[in-house]
């Protein structure tokens, strides 16, 4: 939108599910890069880590990332360690380590194998270590106790080697960038971006096409609640109830009620692949041992033990999409002493979501009252990301703002495009965080 400089520039986003990239090209546009191989899924590449003893790997441990992860975790899931969505706790000061076949992995670790492995795939004429690196990040990280000065630490160690100039940018003021190019006349614009572990917001003004700038940020908001959350209220309310939730133990001669966090925990994908450790899985025995229902605990336990968390949130997932589409669809899921068959309406799953929904919409008032814009003022709304995809999100702006005045498109490739066209501007300052 404003003047390009020299060279070439990236946009990443790197997100809590799936991560995408975007290179500008020598007309000043930007394409999407898509990666190689029998398991390539184009443009899109899932944000998962799979780990596996190897005694030809270095350190005796190989890794994969990518749908080659997920591959291989498939193949041999009880020899593996698989971890998705290990955004969420870039921000949380209560994750250190994970632990992998003896080995302790820092964020920035796991970060910097998942890039490797993302370089690789994407093939020799990817090569960004000279390039100018537009990384899009949250406006407000996941996590109760988000402390995002210490996320910031972790993207500067985990893209320490990745290019030769990195720019951090807000992930809705990517998306208005690349909604943007659509546009033909002034606009006031609200981005509403649906990741995995956050929703983001932001307020732009687009002046027509000729003016430079072409586009000016008005204000941004965001909350840590986005489509992982609503895929543990799914687990909340059908699984975790058959793993002990809401159930006793007994302590002496007292009976008490079995401590939330073991199901918190299980209820959110980044911590459940990570439960799969000694310390856990002992204490998890010794609470079977004493719980009134042992046999409840029992089936927690074998989850965790038999890796099957993914096949889990994989049928959770496969719900909240058949409910996007029709009014009921039905949940299977069987392992772990689980056999699960039934029907969820679209109706039950909105009412699990209300909390949700509703703290959402006060963060698009802060938004709103931060750029110092009123609802009537604001032209058109681009809704992005995999939830915004949910009736129950397009309905929540249709009330809202009207809905002739909702658009959408390229729900998972948008962020990337646009930070791929901020790097061509010479005004990137005015879009960093």
């Amino acid at each position: 939108m404003s003047a390009p400089t020299t060279g070439e520039a990236i946009g990443l986003d790197f997100g809590t599910t799936n991560s995408v990239v975007a290179q500008t090209q020598a007309d000043g546009t930007a394409e999407l890069l898509s990666f190689a191989g029998d398991r390539a899924t184009g443009a899109v590449f899932r944000s998962a880590l799979c780990f596996w003893e190897d005694d030809g790997a270095r350190g005796g441990v190989a890794h994969e990332a990518g749908p080659w992860a997920i591959a291989e975790y498939l193949d041999f899931p009880q020899g593996s360690r698989f971890i998705q969505s290990f955004k969420s706790v870039a921000a949380s000061p209560l994750f250190d380590q994970a632990s992998i076949f003896g080995k302790r992995l820092r964020f920035e670790e796991l970060g910097q194998l998942f890039l490797e492995r993302l370089r690789s795939h994407a093939g020799p004429a990817f090569d960004p270590r000279d390039r100018r690196i537009v990384i899009g990040r949250p406006v407000t990280y996941a996590g109760a106790r988000a402390d995002a000065a210490l996320a910031r630490e972790r993207y500067d160690r985990m893209f320490a080697d990745f290019g030769a100039e990195i720019h951090y940018v807000y992930e809705p003021l990517g998306a208005a960038f690349s909604y943007a190019s659509r546009l033909t006349e002034p606009t006031t614009l609200l981005v509403a971006d649906f990741g995995g572990g956050t929703s983001d917001f932001s307020l732009v003004r687009v002046g027509a096409p000729h003016e430079r700038p072409r586009c000016v940020p008005l204000g941004s908001s965001g909350i840590g609640i986005a489509g992982d959350r609503f895929d543990s209220r799914i687990v909340e309310n059908l699984v975790l109830p058959l793993l002990g939730k809401g159930g006793s133990y007994r302590s002496f001669d007292k009976v008490l009620e079995i401590p939330g966090g073991y199901f918190s925990d299980f209820s959110d994908w980044s911590r459940l692949a990570l439960m799969r450790n000694r310390r856990t899985l002992e204490e998890l025995e010794k609470l079977r041992r004493s719980a009134l229902d042992p046999e409840a605990i029992g089936r927690m336990i074998a989850i965790v033990e038999h890796e099957l968390g993914y096949a889990l949130y994989d049928a959770v997932g496969t719900l909240k999409r058949q409910l996007s589409e029709q009014e009921v669809a039905r949940f299977r899921f069987t392992g772990g002493g689980l056999d699960l068959d039934r029907e969820v309406t679209r109706t039950e799953f909105e009412r699990w979501i209300a909390p949700d929904l509703a703290r959402i919409d006060a963060a698009v008032d802060e938004a709103l009252l931060g750029a110092g814009i009123a609802p009537e003022q604001v032209d058109r709304i681009f809704l992005t990301g995999g939830s915004s995809l949910l009736p129950a999100i397009r309905d929540l702006f249709a009330r809202r703002f009207g809905a002739e005045r909702l658009g959408s498109g390229g729900e998972l490739t948008s962020i990337a495009h646009g930070l791929a066209l901020i790097g061509q501007a010479e005004d990137i300052a005015d879009w960093t965080v």
